[in-house]
């Protein structure tokens, strides 16, 4: 009976189950050393794939290889536009205006500053540059690379030309400057009113337009006087800007010395006040040939008499306009001129002028004035703006021959002054009974 029941609990399930399970204790020493196998990895189970994840799949592989080709590319590209360029030297190169881009490829591959203009071109597209090349002159250094060139002609490094405008000179005398200079281009409407454009050194672009100088000369001019205007003395005894612009164009055409254009300006103030002719000798000349600037001869006797709005031995008070265009300097100096009791100035033989407060004083200057001219060798032949006789006067000529009112050069300084009045009615020396200091009525101009 026990037999029986050893040979049921065997057999029973949960014995067969313990034997199956491997043993948690070995049976021996040398088994519990051997490694125990491992389980059999479960069974792979397949799904089957769906046709838009197959799509993405591919696309996401796609855009990653062209990542990878687009950043190569771009390396490649970097490098080629930034690799130094074949110009050995530096150059000046022009683009003309309405020039396309691949035309101003071709214009620096002819003249050797890039040797890829298509290239450059797409370099200019990618970093949205292509609308913003501009025209010019420009130069470009040595070994200039794409991109150098494409930031010069972006930025408008152009090369910069400059005009100089000097002071005290008409404005036909100024236009003709303008029409002298072949960097400019183009025609100007018509010429300025005189006094109204700036005498300066104005800077511009090969291309820029002759109107357009004029057009910067007179915004220089307007800006510039209505500062000045705005800081004038309150004791000026002209009321208008305009007048401070006609007094100064005298000024400046009297003096090219910059210590002295207060004094001859508080000078022409006083005599303003005292209601005293300005017996300005530039303002005869300009009477005579308006614009043109210079007679290119002598002033004759007779015209120091002639009534014309602009002579100023014969009008009394201001010319009805500006003999020249000022510089700021004597608009400055005829706003705020010096406090003086000067009345009277006149050459003294070293560039500048003799002043006096009374006419004694002034006699005596221009004496020694004369003696100085005689005592210089023979005036210039080619001089012009002196006093010279009349064609059928038996005077001679005096010896005070000089350039001072050409204004077509630069006013470094004026040259040999002289005296328009000498040996005319308005002569201090001959005239000593003259009365500079009482008013006379304009005479009468004579009609054509």
């Amino acid at each position: 009976m026990f037999g029986r029941k050893k040979q049921t609990l065997l057999n029973s399930p949960e014995s067969q189950a313990e034997e199956q399970q491997p043993r948690l204790s070995p049976r021996s020493p040398s088994e519990a050393i051997k490694p125990m196998a491992a389980p059999p990895p479960p069974p792979r189970i397949r799904r089957k794939r769906g046709g838009m994840l197959s799509v993405a799949s591919g696309l996401l592989t796609l855009f990653v290889a062209i990542a990878i080709a687009v950043v190569f590319g771009f390396s490649v590209l970097e490098r080629e536009v930034t690799a130094p360029g074949p110009l050995q030297t530096e150059k000046v190169v022009v683009i003309p205006r309405n020039t396309g881009t691949n035309e101003i490829a071709d214009i620096l591959r002819r003249e050797g500053v890039i040797t890829q203009p298509m290239l450059f071109e797409t370099y200019a597209l990618l970093n949205r540059r292509r609308g913003q090349l501009k025209a010019g002159e420009f130069q470009f250094k040595a070994g200039t690379s794409i991109e150098s060139a494409i930031d010069t002609l972006v930025e408008g490094k152009a090369i910069l030309h400059s005009i100089t405008i000097p002071e005290g000179l008409t404005s036909e005398q100024i236009m003709s400057r303008l029409f002298d200079n072949d960097i400019l281009t183009g025609e100007i409407a018509e010429t300025p009113r005189e006094g109204t454009v700036l005498p300066d050194t104005y800077k511009f672009e090969r291309g820029m337009t002759r109107q357009q100088i004029v057009n910067a000369m007179q915004a220089a001019h307007r800006q510039a006087l209505a500062q000045i205007w705005q800081r004038r003395s309150p004791e000026l005894p002209v009321k208008t800007a305009q007048e401070l612009v006609i007094l100064a164009s005298i000024v400046e055409k009297e003096t090219g010395r910059a210590d002295e254009r207060t004094r001859v300006a508080g000078v022409f103030i006083n005599r303003l006040m005292k209601r005293m002719k300005l017996q300005s000798d530039p303002t005869i000349v300009y009477g005579l040939v308006g614009g043109k600037g210079t007679l290119g001869r002598g002033i004759m006797r007779s015209e120091i008499e002639s009534a014309t709005p602009y002579n100023t031995y014969v009008i009394e008070g201001l010319p009805p306009g500006p003999i020249a265009n000022p510089g700021r300097a004597a608009l400055e100096a005829v706003a705020n001129p010096s406090r003086t009791k000067d009345l009277y100035f006149v050459a003294d033989g070293s560039g500048g002028h003799a002043f006096a407060e009374t006419y004694d004083q002034h006699l005596r200057n221009v004496t020694r004035w004369r003696q100085l001219e005689k005592a210089k060798a023979a005036p210039d032949d080619n001089a012009v703006d002196r006093t010279e006789p009349d064609p059928d006067s038996r005077s001679q000529l005096t010896p005070a021959g000089a350039v001072a009112q050409d204004g077509s050069l630069p006013r470094t300084g004026r040259p040999r002054g002289f005296d328009a009045s000498e040996g005319t009615a308005k002569d201090p020396l001959k005239n000593k009974s003259f009365d500079l200091t009482t008013p006379k009525n304009v005479p009468a101009l004579k009609q054509p």
